[in-house]
Order: C-alpha cells, then sequence, then structure tokens
C-alpha cells in the first residue's frame, strides 16, 4: 500500500509541476487568458502570479518558516500514513492527496526562488488565486476533518459492569 502511496504522490507533483511549467512558459508572457465561460458568465481564468506566501498570501516572505511547517506537515503526515492509514481507505487517499500538495507547492519554495506559482483565478467570486497543489491540499484536509469527525475509532467509554453496580463499588 505504500508503494501505491508513493507512485500516486509522485504522480500528482508530476501533474503539478507540469502546469506550472507550462504556466511560466505560456501564461507569465501574456499575464491572464480566459479559461472557463459559459456564455457571457465568467466562471474562471487563468491568471499568472508568483505567491511568496501561503493561503491568500499571508506570511509573504517568510520561506524558511513556510518550508519549516511543511517539512514538519509532510513528516507527520508520512509518518501517521505508514503507522495508521493502510487499512484505513479514507484517511490514506487524504493524507496522500495532503502530502502531494505540500510536496508540489514545497519544491517551488526551493527552486523558484521562494515563491509559488499560481494560475487559477475563480471569477464567481472575490477568492485567491491558486494552483493544483493547494487543490490537492484542500481536498486533502477536507477528507481528513471528515475521518477525524466522523470515522476514527473512538474509544469507548468504560461502562459499569452488572458487579460493580450492585456492589455499589463504582
Amino acid at each position: 500500500m505504500l508503494i501505491i502511496a508513493a507512485i500516486v504522490i509522485l504522480v500528482l507533483i508530476g501533474i503539478d509541476q507540469a502546469i506550472k511549467i507550462w504556466a511560466i512558459q505560456e501564461l507569465k508572457p501574456v499575464g491572464s487568458m480566459d479559461f472557463l465561460h459559459i456564455g457571457d458568465f465568467d466562471i474562471m481564468d487563468l491568471t499568472y502570479l508568483e505567491n511568496t506566501g501561503s493561503a491568500f498570501g499571508s506570511f509573504a516572505g517568510h520561506r524558511v518558516l513556510l518550508l519549516t511547517v511543511t517539512i514538519i506537515g509532510a513528516a507527520a503526515c508520512i509518518w501517521i500514513l505508514i503507522r495508521h492509514a493502510q487499512k484505513k481507505p479514507f484517511l490514506f487517499w487524504s493524507l496522500v492527496l495532503v502530502i502531494a500538495g505540500g510536496l508540489g507547492n514545497m519544491i517551488d519554495r526551493i527552486f523558484r526562488g521562494g515563491a509559488v506559482v499560481d494560475y487559477l483565478d475563480l471569477q464567481l467570486f472575490d477568492f485567491a488565486i491558486f494552483n493544483f497543489a493547494d487543490c490537492c491540499v484542500s481536498v486533502g484536509t477536507v477528507l481528513l476533518f471528515i475521518y477525524i469527525i466522523f470515522m476514527m475509532d473512538k474509544k469507548p467509554k468504560e461502562t459499569k459492569t452488572d458487579e460493580e453496580v450492585t456492589d455499589g463499588t463504582a
């Protein structure tokens, strides 16, 4: 199962990096282009942005902090994946997505001067420009929360035995 996780993580990172290379070569020179429209209704554009921060540009310019948080988070997810997730598919896939997205953006921070290449620009409402790796992290995190809230093994509360109730020792 860990081999499958490694392969999927590498494939997702490869997709992320391939799209970012395309964005640098084709989108950066033009800045922005139409992408998804229905009639006159503008849903999404492709807009080139180099983001030195994290979500919504927060922590901009704090490359070492963002790399440290990513390394710790990815290491924690890998540890949970190895120790607990192999027989829990929902947890397994959520962690795979979080790891792949985190590592995809970490590659940018290391090899692209501390900036992450973003390009997905929602027009339906005012929202940050994001990328495929961000989508992986976001979907994986939502799945992880669903797992924690609804599926995670809860320790059963200790109940009184019949003897304790009749003896009055409880």
